[in-house]
């Protein structure tokens, strides 16, 4: 039986990656913010051959992270695939419990914590994969270094964009973390999603909902290309794709001496946030 788990699990395409998998016959978690969702989720799963499980945790919270993975490590002596999908905007900075920005936690340190945390389990899986959607391939904006939790003038897309590159520069820091291991990374940006709109904010919503009508293909069809590579999977360790086309890992976005630097400055940041 494969095994899988699923942040951002209950809607839009995190929700169909997890029932293409139980449909499968796999063992599959996935995790939420939202009760109400996950209950809804089990219940569409009812009748599919795998099995499927829910976690509810509010994945801008580090110790929820950590309690996320001794939940998983307590259901799945083994994973075969980590999905990290879960992400937001916020219009006005939003600070955490930990006292961070909730973009950078959500676009870049949740999935941080989740891909190491739970690096163990998915070593012991038969094709270890971790599939990381968000924003592979576009070189706009920064990251931002000198004040990563965006505490001075605050403005959504930069603050986004700088998630967003921060993000790119997580599966080179692992892959560099974990030369020997078996685990591939699979950076995927995946086509214009109707994936939902209520969870935004305005006007997020509004533009959303009015793009989505005219441009934005449903979770099934966008998750195809992303399903076909996890299924399939090259021989490379590192797997970059955007909308189902190949990214050039030589890309600035995806620089190894700026990976290093930001894993330099990640650590710390953990473990201050862990005293706090």
């Amino acid at each position: 039986m494969r095994n899988v788990v699923v942040a951002g699990g209950t809607t839009g395409m995190g929700r169909e990656i997890a029932l293409h998998y139980l449909r499968q016959g796999a063992r599959v978690t996935v995790i939420g913010s939202t009760p109400e969702r996950g209950r809804a989720f089990l219940t569409d799963a009812e009748g599919l051959p795998g099995e499927a499980g829910f976690v509810a945790a509010d994945l801008m919270s580090i110790a929820e992270n950590r309690r996320v993975i001794a939940e998983v490590e307590s259901r799945h002596e083994a994973l075969d695939a980590l999905v990290l999908t879960a992400m937001l905007p916020f219009l006005k900075r939003r600070e955490t419990v930990d006292g961070l920005e909730a973009t950078f936690v959500l676009y870049y340190l949740s999935r941080f914590l989740l891909s190491y945390g739970l690096t163990d389990l998915l070593e012991r899986g038969e094709t270890p994969i971790i599939t990381n959607i968000g924003a592979t391939g576009i070189t706009k904006g920064a990251v931002q270094w000198d004040d990563l939790q965006s505490t001075r003038k605050y403005s959504v897309l930069k603050t986004i964009l700088s998630g967003g590159r921060a993000n790119d520069l997580l599966p080179i820091h692992y892959l560099q973390n974990h030369p020997d291991g078996r685990t591939k990374y699979f950076g995927v940006q995946p086509p214009f999603t109707r994936s939902g709109t209520n969870h935004l904010p305005q006007p997020f919503r509004t533009i959303t909902r009015a793009l989505g009508a005219v441009l934005a293909k449903s979770p099934a069809e966008s998750v195809r290309d992303t399903l076909a590579v996890m299924d399939a999977q090259p021989g490379e360790r590192l797997i970059l794709r955007a909308v189902g086309m190949p990214v050039d890992p030589d890309l600035p976005t995806f620089d190894p001496a700026n990976a290093r630097r930001l894993y330099e400055l990640t650590a710390p940041l953990i473990a201050e946030s862990l005293r706090g």
